[in-house]
């Protein structure tokens, strides 16, 4: 199993300029036929608009990425889209059950709002979810695969860790998903480190339109490296999982909260230019403001 190797302290002090939220448009209910609508919430948190499913990924509109309200990582800008603001909920892909990606409240808040949506878990998080309120639940190992109905998504690996207390540490799995419709794919990564499983996840899970890649929360390096990718890591992991030529890259895991030791916009900075020094076109890469959202096309052409 890819786990982390690493144990240390990282500081939280906050430097660099937060990203600035956009003034969302409410999305459209549902995306039909080729279309897939990206809209960035915060942090890892996107509303995914693809194959008539509305899908939410690690989803966090909380005010801190911690286990009490007074205290941990405050959130730097509000969330992209208000909570109640969000269009049906169909499916939510969770990736792990830590504080800055499985939120209480939010968790909470989104089983009473859209009780019919279905859950996707790693291992050992299902009993979390259901502890508040989530009715509706599969967990999965990896490579396992869900049909949502037009739509499949599958469980792929990752390099991380879990457990939301010194007593539960690594008691569940954790992951990235792939998401499949008829016209479009799409890779959340998840929390991931560098792993040699990338090019894998590619060759039987793609070829990927979308990948929702992490750029943030790497430093101190001699730490962070294990679990974490930082910018230049993410372009080569986009390279070894994708086709520059046909996906975009959109960067997450940056700019809510502050994690580690790196500038808050040190991240968007260096995956550009990592970008840039491959050769890549810059309309691939898609660095989004919190409330911002993208069309991909039928044809695979973004706006």
């Amino acid at each position: 199993m890819l786990e982390r190797a690493a144990r240390g302290r990282v500081g939280f002090a906050t430097r660099g300029t937060p990203p600035e939220r956009v003034t969302a448009t409410l999305p459209a209910d549902r995306v039909q036929g080729g279309e897939c609508r990206v809209t960035w919430i915060g942090h890892s948190t996107f509303l995914l608009q693809v194959g008539g499913l509305n899908i939410l990924t690690d989803p966090v509109w909380g005010e801190r990425a911690s286990p009490v309200s007074w205290a941990g990582p405050k959130r730097l800008v509000p969330p992209g889209l208000a909570l109640g603001a969000l269009p049906p909920i169909d499916v939510v892909l969770q990736s792990h059950d830590h504080y800055d990606h499985f939120c209480d409240p939010t968790v909470r808040a989104l089983a009473r709002r859209h009780p019919e949506a279905h859950w996707l878990a790693p291992v050992g998080v299902g009993a979390q979810l259901r502890a508040r309120g989530v009715a509706r639940i599969t967990e999965c190992d990896w490579h396992d695969t869900v049909d949502l109905g037009g739509a499949t998504a599958t469980c792929v690996p990752a390099r991380h860790f879990s457990g939301r207390s010194v007593t539960n540490r690594d008691h569940s799995l954790w992951c990235g998903w792939t998401l499949a419709t008829p016209e479009v794919r799409v890779f959340f990564v998840g929390d991931t480190g560098r792993h040699p499983e990338f090019n894998d996840i590619g060759r039987r899970y793609g070829p990927f339109d979308v990948v929702l890649m992490p750029i943030g929360a790497y430093d101190p390096r001699w730490f962070m490296r294990p679990v974490h990718l930082d910018p230049e890591e993410a372009v080569e992991v986009f390279a070894e999982s994708a086709d520059p030529a046909r996906a975009v890259m959109v960067a997450m895991h940056w700019g809510t909260f502050v994690l580690t030791d790196e500038p808050v916009d040190e991240p968007p900075a260096r995956a550009r230019a990592a970008w840039r020094a491959r050769g890549f076109a810059d309309e691939r890469l898609w660095i989004m403001a919190p409330g911002e959202s993208r069309l991909l096309t039928g044809s695979r052409g973004a706006r």
